[in-house]
């Protein structure tokens, strides 16, 4: 007869293990011990088999039948269900061990075998770093939207708005990642795109005024500090480029016989090749540069080691050590003063300054049309940009 909760709990141990019946192949076994655990009985492929279901009364009997019943239906489907219960605490063990960290880990060697640039290696070491704290160990398929934006609240509670968004995309590219490779079904960061607090967008400081520039040449050329400072600092003017890709220019990208330094994509924000015309006032602190600095692949070397290049601070640094404040003038503003004054001039090409700048168009359609590199317009800007540096300067 088919068993009942009663009959269950009045079943009591013996001198030996026994079993009793339920039906269609599902009995319990009564232990020694008085245990008493859910087995069914099968066969498959002419050989009797038996599936473990669970212990009494963790698992009820209804819950027993239910059981039961999954493994006859995957029995009319051919699976054995005994090795798909195999299969499926291998599946689980295996996501245990695919957390966020390793997986996190994976996506940055992914990375640095792409070639990122240093800096962007760097902001995902740090990102990645924040999640872990919270949710590094847990495995990928376990972590939720939620779990994401409470990491997310407490950047955001400090009042660092950007770091927060620029955190959600990182978390958004790994989890994309664990998609991608199988690991995991969605990107939960997809979820919480306006779930933040838009940061206001602010400017970078930079010096428009021709007269106020010269002053800061001026202000340059007398500085104190590091030589390898002081050039950088000049080249940053003239070639009106990102303060990261000439901290981190080597020399095997200056052609100096063709006056052109070619930055490879792996370095670019925009991941495309970017050529820059070198006038003559920048080969001339280059030949410079190159009579002080032998060693090493950097322009500018770390003081610490020839194998890194120039800190991140070092630039801004400089300035302030100069009296200008971050409200006047940063590292980054010297292309904002290029493009004001290059367009105030009329002298050129909109579409030639933002090729220099290594900017692209946004309109996918007049990007089409506008392939071009305007390098022969962009080699007489930047003769006339660093003439034009000279004369203020000068006044």
């Amino acid at each position: 007869m088919p068993l009942n909760d009663i009959k269950i709990r009045n079943l009591k141990s013996g001198d030996r293990a026994y079993k009793v019946s339920d039906f269609e192949g599902l009995f319990i076994l009564v232990k020694v011990s008085g245990a008493k655990s859910w087995r069914f009985k099968y066969r498959i492929d002419g050989k009797e088999r038996l599936l473990v279901i669970g212990d009494y009364p963790a698992v009820s009997l209804a819950k027993a039948r239910q059981a039961r019943d999954v493994a006859k239906a995957q029995l009319a489907d051919g699976v054995d269900p005994s090795e798909a219960k195999q299969e499926e605490k291998r599946l689980r063990l295996e996501a245990k061990g695919q957390t966020f960290e390793k997986i996190g880990a994976a996506f940055l060697a992914k990375q640095r075998k792409e070639g990122k640039s240093a800096a962007t290696l760097s902001k995902t070491e740090y990102h990645i770093k924040l999640a872990n704290r919270d949710f590094g160990r847990k495995p990928v398929s376990e972590i939720t939207a939620p779990m994401i934006l409470k990491t997310l609240r407490k950047v955001e509670a400090k009042g660092n708005y950007e770091t927060a968004h620029r955190l959600r995309a990182r978390i958004g590219s790994i989890f994309r990642y664990a998609v991608a490779s199988g690991i995991a079904e969605t990107d939960p960061t997809y979820a919480l795109r306006d779930a933040l607090i838009r940061p206001t967008r602010v400017h970078r400081a930079a010096i428009v005024d021709p007269k106020a520039l010269g002053r800061l040449m001026v202000e340059i050329d007398g500085f104190d500090g590091q030589a390898t400072t002081r050039i950088a600092l000049k080249l940053l003017a003239i070639l009106a480029q990102r303060p990261g890709e000439v901290r981190n220019a080597k020399w095997d990208e200056i052609d100096l016989a063709e006056a052109v330094w070619s930055i490879p994509a792996a370095k670019m924000k925009m991941r495309r090749d970017h050529n820059v015309p070198l006038p003559k006032q920048a080969l001339k602190l280059l030949e410079h540069l190159r009579a002080m600095n032998n060693k090493g692949d950097y322009l500018f070397p770390s003081l610490r080691t020839w194998t890194r290049p120039m800190s991140e601070n070092t630039l801004n640094a400089a300035l302030r050590r100069m009296g200008y404040s971050g409200d006047e003038m940063t590292a980054h503003g010297f292309r904002a003063s290029f493009s004001t004054l290059a367009n105030e001039s009329g002298l050129w090409n909109p579409d030639a300054i933002e090729r220099a700048l290594a900017h692209v168009e946004k309109n996918e359609v007049r990007r089409a049309y506008a392939r071009g590199e305007h390098w022969e317009e962009r080699v007489r800007l930047a003769v006339w940009w660093a003439g034009f540096l000279d004369e203020v300067r000068a006044g």
